[in-house]
């Protein structure tokens, strides 16, 4: 199976992880809606929602830009009838718009508190949810978030607490959909990397430049969630999935040609946050 005339609407896309899934539906033939704030470039991050649009129309898709914010209920209403009126429904979505502050509890402001919450948890579930009417007439219905297994290690919950509980909340709305929507044959899963991926949110959160040449590349995670999206959603839903696990299934045995910095052997590789 490809993704083929399937129609994807994705939240955020502009750039990084979410554009590199956006490139690589775009290469089998996909239509994809991004909605996404990035209207006009930012200062420091490369990518608006127009770029990503021209970029996926180059790469054999269609593209659909969506000016929107998924915190907002109405910006979401609006896109998916938007995506209606332009592909005639929807066949996947994509919860990858995503809030990070690796504060401590103490440290973390509650304006970056709420925004974690906003975008990471309830933008996943509103999105989600508008889009399920038009799930249930689809063909092979996926719903993927891209959110870690939930481990209860004290280790990771006492990390960095805000944004654990604003990931696990991505992880527990997608598992909740999977239970709720088994019967009409939608999946949803969630989908993590084993190691840092070289984005934005890497190179300003993480560490820079010395994270980023330790990280793999979105591209892993683009072939990971092909992948994912192509199974059949009766038989393949409700799980905790991890990039690497998903392409080794599929037969990939070397990671090589992922490594941000060629030639970077993958024990030098930085481990992703919330796995053992």
């Amino acid at each position: 199976m490809t993704l083929a005339g399937k129609t994807i609407l994705m939240s955020g896309g502009s750039r990084g992880i979410g554009l590199a899934i956006a490139l690589r539906a775009a290469r089998d033939g996909a239509n994809i809606a991004i909605l996404a704030k990035t209207d006009a470039p930012h200062p420091k991050l490369e990518g608006t929602v127009h770029t990503a649009a021209a970029a996926i129309e180059a790469a054999g898709g269609r593209a659909l830009p969506i000016v929107g914010d998924v915190r907002d209920e109405d910006s979401i209403t609006e896109a998916v009838l938007t995506v209606q009126g332009e592909f005639g429904g929807i066949d996947i979505v994509v919860n990858n718009a995503s809030a990070i502050d690796l504060s401590g509890s103490l440290a973390l402001a509650t304006k970056k508190y709420d925004l974690m919450q906003d975008v990471n948890v309830r933008g996943t579930f509103l999105l989600s949810r508008a889009a399920i009417p038009m799930l249930k007439d689809a063909g092979n219905p996926h719903i993927l978030s891209l959110s870690p297994p939930l481990n209860l290690s004290p280790k990771w919950l006492g990390a960095h607490t805000g944004y654990t509980m604003a990931k696990y909340g991505m992880t527990m709305a997608t598992l909740g959909f999977a239970a709720e929507f088994a019967g009409d044959g939608i999946a949803a899963n969630t989908l993590w990397p084993r190691t840092t991926i070289a984005t934005a949110a890497v190179q300003y959160s993480l560490g820079g430049d010395r994270m980023m040449a330790v990280s793999r590349t979105p591209e892993i995670y683009a072939d990971a969630a092909c992948e994912v999206l192509t199974k059949p959603a009766r038989e393949y839903t409700g799980q905790t999935l991890i990039v690497e696990d998903v392409l080794e299934a599929a037969g990939v045995r070397d990671f090589s040609g992922y490594a941000a910095v060629p030639g970077t052997p993958d024990g030098a590789l930085f481990p992703d946050v919330f796995l053992d």
